[in-house]
This record gives structure tokens, C-alpha cells and sequence, in this order.
């Protein structure tokens, strides 16, 4: 007789049925600064504003949303200094270096340059103005 546990069988769950994060919220402090980084430095299509408390940004096949915490939730806005979160933004290897060119025209100062990383990715490391990390990346 061994110790040995039979493997469970994979388990079912309604959330199989999940292909995609199609919907993106990031909750604000600062609106105005928000969308003004948002809309104009990297230029993101509006595709519509709901509210003053809520705007939508369509990336591909996926939506961005920027909203106060209010909004959908009774959430505290996230304290100053601190990430909410990390955003990832796929373009081609060339696009990298475009896009740092870009971000440093517009006055947004760079994290790190584009950087060829031993995973396979070349990235590029920047903030919003809520201080929420954002990459670009190509994978080489």
C-alpha cells in the first residue's frame, strides 16, 4: 500500500466557458490628467463617455475603461504613490522604439528604454498619471 493520491479529475466549472479579458477598468484619482494622458500622448480612440465618472477606450478587440472607484463600487480611491496596476500593450519590435521616441516628445519620462529582455521580449516601462505601470512590448 502507498501514500500515493489518485490525480482528481480536471474540474468543471462554468468559467472554462472564459476566452478573453474583454474589458479593462482602471478606477482613477485624477480624470482630467487621466484622460488627457490617455487620449492625447497615446492617443487612444474614445469610443464613448458614459459619464464624466466614466469613459471607454476601444484597444483591438478590447475595451479600456477609465472610471472613478464610485462608479461601480464603494472602493477608496487608491492612495497617491501607489500602483493600481500594470498594463502590457503588445506592438511589433520597431513599434517599441517608436513608441519611446514618442512617450519622451510628449514629456513622459521613461522607467526604462527599450530593452531586449532574455525572456524574449523587448519592452519599454513608463507611468500614467496616476502613477499605474505601463508596458510596451514586442516579442523578438
Amino acid at each position: 500500500m502507498t501514500d500515493e493520491k489518485t490525480p482528481e479529475p480536471a474540474r468543471q466549472s462554468p468559467f472554462n466557458a472564459i476566452r478573453a479579458i474583454d474589458y479593462t477598468v482602471v478606477f482613477v484619482r485624477d480624470m482630467a490628467a487621466m484622460r488627457r494622458f490617455y487620449e492625447d500622448v497615446l492617443a487612444f480612440p474614445l469610443s464613448r463617455e458614459l459619464s464624466p465618472n466614466w469613459i471607454e477606450y476601444s484597444i483591438g478587440s478590447n475595451t479600456l475603461a477609465l472610471a472613478r472607484p464610485s462608479r461601480t463600487a464603494g472602493d477608496a480611491p487608491t492612495p497617491t504613490g501607489s500602483a493600481s496596476l500594470q498594463l502590457a500593450f503588445k506592438v511589433s519590435a520597431a513599434e517599441v522604439d517608436a513608441c519611446a521616441d514618442e512617450l519622451v516628445r510628449q514629456g513622459v519620462a521613461l522607467l526604462s528604454p527599450p530593452t531586449n529582455q532574455p525572456f524574449g521580449h523587448r519592452t519599454l516601462f513608463f507611468r500614467d498619471p496616476d502613477g499605474n505601470l505601463l508596458e510596451i512590448y514586442a516579442e523578438i
